[in-house]
């Protein structure tokens, strides 16, 4: 996406004499060599794939420089002894000659409800052997004509309040080998069997368009079953399939709003061989359960005088307040599995402090801002009612303030309170509330009730929720605030990854595009998301208008088609697709979103012809300088145009390639045409934004970036280092200054501790990034807010210096290009690519720099060092702007 420096071209020969001079360090200490991290479909032993070619990828891990695959073959089958021994039924590959670790599956077709066994073999570049461990997948239902329950639900209309339970018993006559629990959900659900819940997810199934496609979840349930007897039991909730809750979205009038419904198949296999399948059907009996309302975008409200124990047991009494159940049309024709990593819980975080008001009211300080729920633990009266408010920040009279987030909620009565839990107690003794199908952005917790409890510090634990995605990233430096603007921005994009990535955990909830792209970089550095993003995209399919159109906020009820939607915002379509391909090396989610993003271009071409649009939101939330909605959402159509014509040629569509890099030339030229001055160097007013996104998004002509980087470098310097930027240009500024030369200026912004900075956010107590530079703003002012979380990316890009190679994506070579800050004294960065983990660390030592870089096994290196250094390797200088390295571990000199 960024202009990349040129390097220059260096000899084999160089290279050889490279790995010759440092390979003899490491020839009496050898590791052992392995073949590691084994994924299907990006996932660990994944249950219920649905992907007819699934995808494979291993790392192979190799500490000796110059260690490089040549060659795989992969074995698939049913039977794991076979498959250890080398021999699968279901795929044999050749010996493939090839460097490649990400290999889609090509033998017999995949059966459904099937554990496959697999592995690996790959020679390195000596043709010695390396064997993976053998790990599985598992197929799930693989067509819809598979599922054999049916959709029921308990009668009700949309508007009743309380979440239902159902439940069934069925006896099992044999001995169980295995069993798989396969669900569909219209809302979300907790799934239980013998009283146990499956599982530990949390808000499944994942939000979709639910009239266009709806997710099942697998489940391993062998454990839980039992020779006999069994019984199951479901509880629904509501979350944005029936929004009880009103607000400007209008979700409660979307067009699928009904009663949560759901189908199950329990699909069990006994040590005979036979099957059995258990179903969802009218047999099934459904009761009121203690959620007595519950919305995903307000609150829960739990009555535990309503507790019917043992309810989802085999020996629980059914009675009259236990009803038949109906048959529902599915809510959509696409049932597909959720092949992702599911919301978890993932951390457990104890309040740091509490206040007492008095015997009624209680303040609780968590000590940071987080997505997820906080879980009560107390004693009292039967009929107690406590509410539990959760806020961001904290009033003048010391009390939980919402006024920061509560914007756009409209309530039509009092009984749906903001982010207001309600826990009404059963006067039982000690007693806990956690909420299922709610989450919350919050800090403090005010806990009231209508009578006298005793609360202490200990009452109140809070759960930090997201996207369960593995980090991959890891900065650190000298500098304090820049370690705690990193952790911030990580706890803000990880507050917005529920499934999809939202704009805010507390006031919005919603899949707003424009976030998204910008904090798609930060992301994909610091967390392995492929598999959300990948869902997203499906998402957007599912949204696009026929003509093209998408909306501003995805998934959508309607709402969003009509406002916020121009390329400013849902370039989403390309850019997140042509991130995941830069990253992954894949190309896939690219080439499933090939024809969306084509008719996208299409459209905003069909309206404006001569390359200019105006169709957009603008550089939001700015400091002071507005720049022009025409100039900003154009360079994103550029964007979007340029993503379309280099997809074409990767996927050898000529025609694509020669009309789509026609209209990307024509955005360009009217871009500059219109806003350049070829003399000054300058566009339009000279303001931030409007000299660093040509700069960012190749728009700026090649001979006139020194020039134009120049003036941005200068108008900081105007600025007093400081932003005066929206979201737009602060995605772009950083890298343009810091992929043009003037890294010290980007830092000079980057560290700055005064308004208008992420700085001053940090000074001023933030443990999450905030939504608008004036932390005393009136408005725009949620606490936790990802849209201006670039500069977690620029972390890793523009001070550690790893990049990628577009022509060699996936970090197959990598681009280094540090900046040794001077007013830093060490920083360290790391990423764990698709090879396995990259470092770029550097440390001052007296007059010298310390580098130290370690490429994994089957990548390469391309090092481009500060202008004007003298680069010292093993007591020999070397190329500083252009050293081809291999794989290994390096430490370089820098003068």
């Amino acid at each position: 996406m960024n202009p990349i420096l040129s390097v220059k071209p260096v000899s084999l020969k160089t290279v050889a004499c490279l790995f010759l001079t440092v390979s003899a360090l490491f020839t009496t200490t050898v590791r052992a060599q392995t073949v590691e991290g084994l994924k299907c479909e990006y996932l660990i032993n994944p249950l219920g794939i649905d992907a007819p070619h699934p995808r494979f990828t291993w790392m192979m891990n190799d500490p000796r420089h110059g260690a490089a695959q040549t060659a795989y073959q992969i074995v698939v089958g049913t039977d794991s002894a076979a498959v250890a021994g080398g021999n699968g039924e279901a795929w044999k590959s050749e010996q493939v000659t090839s460097a490649d670790n990400l290999v889609s599956y090509n033998g017999q077709a995949l059966k459904p409800y099937t554990k496959y066994f697999w592995r690996v073999s790959v020679w390195d570049e000596k043709g010695k052997a390396i064997v993976s461990p053998i790990t599985s997948f598992e197929t799930g239902l693989m067509e819809k004509s598979n599922w054999k329950g049916t959709w029921i639900s308990d009668g009700r209309g949309p508007e009743v309040k309380p979440a239902p339970y159902f439940r069934n018993v069925f006896d099992l006559g044999k001995k169980i080998r295995s069993a798989r629990a396969y669900i569909a959900v219209a809302g979300l659900y907790e799934l239980y069997i013998n009283g146990q819940k499956i599982g530990n997810h949390r808000l499944d199934p994942m939000y979709t368009r639910f009239d266009r496609r709806t997710l099942y979840v697998t489940y391993d349930v062998t454990p839980q079953l039992q020779q006999g007897k069994n019984a199951i039991g479901v509880l629904l909730g509501n979350g944005w399939y029936n929004m009880q809750s009103t607000a400007v979205w209008d979700f409660h009038k979307a067009p699928w709003r009904n009663r949560p419904a759901f189908c199950l198949d329990l699909r069990i296999t006994y040590e005979d061989g036979t099957v059995e399948t258990i179903t969802s059907d009218r047999n099934w009996k459904s009761s009121s359960s203690p959620i007595i309302f519950n919305s995903i975008y307000t609150a829960e409200h739990y009555d535990a005088r309503l507790e019917q124990p043992g309810w989802s047991t085999v020996d629980f009494k059914e009675g009259r307040n236990w009803h038949g159940t109906i048959i529902r049309p599915a809510p959509s024709a696409n049932i597909v599995s959720q092949a992702m990593q599911p919301i978890r819980a993932i951390e457990i975080i104890p309040a740091v402090d509490m206040k007492k008001f008095d015997d009624h009211t209680y303040l609780f300080n968590i000590g940071r801002n987080i997505a997820g729920v906080s879980k009560i633990t107390v004693s009292g009266e039967s009929g107690t009612i406590i509410r539990l408010k959760h806020a961001e920040k904290l009033g003048k009279d010391g009390h939980a303030d919402q006024s920061n987030i509560d914007v756009h909620y409209r309530p039509t009565d009092d009984t749906d309170p903001f982010q207001t839990d309600i826990f009404i107690l059963s006067g039982k003794g000690e007693e806990t509330f956690m909420p299922r199908f709610n989450y919350k952005g919050f800090q403090y917790v005010e806990v009231t009730s209508d009578k006298p409890i005793t609360l202490k510090k200990e009452s109140l634990t809070a759960y930090f929720m997201h996207s369960d995605v593995t980090p991959v990233g890891t900065i650190n430096s000298s500098n304090t605030t820049l370690n705690k603007i990193w952790a911030a921005t990580n706890v803000s994009y990880l507050s917005n990854f529920f499934g999809y990535p939202t704009d805010c955990p507390q006031r919005e909830k919603n899949g707003w595009t424009g976030d998204a792209h910008i904090a798609s970089e930060t992301g994909l550095y610091g967390f392995d998301g492929i598999t959300v993003y990948e869902k997203w995209m499906a998402d957007h399919r599912d949204e696009q208008q026929p003509n093209g159109v998408l909306s501003s906020i995805i998934p959508s009820n309607g709402w969003g088609y009509e406002w916020g939607n121009g390329p400013d915002w849902t370039s989403t379509v390309a850019i997140i697709p042509w991130n995941l391909y830069q990253f992954y090396g894949d190309s896939k989610t690219l080439n499933d979103n090939y024809d969306a993003i084509k008719r996208y271009v299409n459209h905003i071409d069909e309206l404006y012809p001569t390359g200019l649009t105006t169709w957009g939101l603008g550089d939001w939330v700015p400091v002071k300088s507005k720049s022009p909605v025409e100039f900003v959402s154009s360079i994103y159509y550029y964007t979007d145009a340029n993503i379309l014509a280099k997809a074409a040629k990767m996927f050898g569509r000529t025609d694509d390639e020669a009309k789509y890099s026609a209209i990307a030339a024509k955005i360009k030229n009217a871009i500059n045409a219109k806003y350049l001055n070829t003399t000054t160097g300058i566009y339009d007013q000279g303001y931030q934004t409007e000299l660093s996104m040509p700069l960012y998004w190749g728009v700026c002509p090649d001979e006139l970036k020194a020039k134009v980087a120049a003036n941005l470098a200068e108008r900081v310097k105007q600025d007093n280092n400081h932003l005066d930027a929206g979201i737009l240009g602060a995605k772009a500024i950083l890298g343009a200054l810091s992929d043009n030369g003037y890294a010290e200026v980007a830092y000079a912004i980057a560290s700055q501790e005064t308004y208008p900075s992420w700085g001053w956010w940090i000074k001023n107590g933030a443990t999450s990034l905030y939504e608008n530079w004036d932390v005393f703003a009136k408005s725009d002012l949620s606490l936790n807010h990802i849209m201006f979380g670039e500069i977690g990316a620029w972390y890793y890009k523009g001070i550690g210096g790893i990049g990628i190679d577009p022509n060699r994506p996936g970090f197959k070579n990598v681009l280094l290009t540090p900046a040794f800050i001077s007013t830093l004294e060490h920083f360290e960065a790391e990423h764990i690519g698709p090879y396995g983990k990259i470092i770029s660390n550097w440390k001052r030592k007296g007059k010298t720099v310390q580098y130290h870089v370690v490429i994994p096994a089957n990548s390469t290196a391309t090092i481009v060092f500060p202008a004007g250094k003298n680069v010292v390797l093993d007591g020999k200088s070397v190329d500083a702007n252009g050293l081809q390295i291999v794989s290994g571990s390096y430490d370089f000199i820098v003068k």
